[in-house]
């Protein structure tokens, strides 16, 4: 097993030891938007366009960009995409809805640009990133009909989005991981079977936090950014403004029939406490009949894709995805 990336473990060092202790949400969603790489150093794409959704669920901020026209970068996000064709895409793309990740609580669309420019650049799909509402001030389920309602805004605005009217896909990080996984559920089960991909990256699929449910909880418990016994406090604000984890919409691995769901790209961390139960999910589908895609990679920690996207297991992970939505 290959230690963690040494620049990650550099900046593990620097943390303290996670206590439990409830979690301040006005302090760590302004530390979160205060550590966002310079705009020179994110992922070019050819055009961004912030937007209002107008849904069932009301009106819904988006972010939407259009990759660079016949320049899918197989490095994304490192700079050498930079290279690439800058000419605008104007032509019909893919069409990918994008779920950013938070614990349910924190995150934005400006958090997570740098990642919903990467998604851009390695697929080659036009990315609608979703700025749905946070718990607690938004109770469950919010966030999650802001997503599928937008998901379907996307649909019937299409034409409009230079969508292709053939490919889509719902991809989402850590919690958006969790709403992909319920959203793709939901819109079988509502037969709206339109989306062709969904992406998972180190999804969090079960809020039931028992340490023994998975071996990872207590393996990548301590150490390594995200602690085992961070899980609850940050999860609280999602779970005491009605999430019930017993419920399917909440912890997706517990949905008893998992068969017609689209093929899925799950990818998880080494290094991750939520590592066993992404993997889990991933087999649950193939069992199922789902093709599916499970790609653990070495080195890194939960969030690596956000907070350490200039390395090459980043670019690995895009490049994946890029690779995954290709297919058929």
């Amino acid at each position: 097993m290959p230690p963690v990336h040494p620049e990650i473990a550099a900046f593990l060092a620097t943390l303290p030891p996670s206590d439990g202790s409830p979690v301040d949400a006005a302090v760590w969603r302004a530390m979160g938007e205060a550590h966002l790489p310079p705009l020179d150093e994110r992922p070019p794409v050819a055009a961004v366009q912030d937007r209002i959704a107008t849904t069932a669920a009301g009106e819904v901020p988006v972010r939407v960009y259009t990759p660079l026209a016949a320049s899918v970068s197989t490095d994304a996000p490192s700079g050498d995409a930079r290279s690439a064709d800058t000419s605008s895409g104007d032509g019909p793309t893919g069409l990918l809805v994008y779920f950013h990740g938070g614990a349910f609580f924190s995150g934005s669309l400006e958090t997570h640009d740098a990642f919903a420019r990467a998604l851009a650049a390695a697929s080659g799909y036009r990315v609608v990133s979703v700025g749905y509402r946070l718990a607690p001030e938004a109770a469950f389920p919010a966030g999650l009909e802001d997503c599928y309602a937008v998901l379907r805004w996307a649909v019937e605005h299409g034409d409009e989005l230079g969508w292709d009217g053939e490919r889509l896909a719902v991809a989402g990080d850590s919690s958006g991981g969790n709403f992909v996984a319920s959203i793709a559920a939901r819109a079988h089960d509502e037969g709206f079977d339109a989306i062709t991909h969904q992406l998972l990256f180190y999804p969090s699929v079960d809020l039931d936090f028992d340490v023994d449910r998975y071996a990872s909880l207590r393996e990548n418990g301590a150490g390594y950014g995200l602690e085992t016994v961070a899980l609850r406090p940050h999860n609280a604000f999602y779970l005491e403004s009605g999430a019930d984890p017993a419920d399917p919409r909440v912890s997706p691995i517990k949905r008893a029939d998992l068969a017609g769901l689209p093929p899925a790209l799950v990818v998880t961390a080494e290094y991750d406490p939520l590592r066993d139960e992404g993997e889990a999910y991933a087999r649950r589908l193939e069992e199922a009949g789902v093709e599916t895609t499970l790609i653990r990679i070495p080195g890194v920690t939960h969030g690596f894709m956000q907070h350490f996207a200039h390395l090459p297991e980043s670019a690995r992970a895009f490049r994946e995805a890029g690779a995954f939505l290709a297919r058929g």
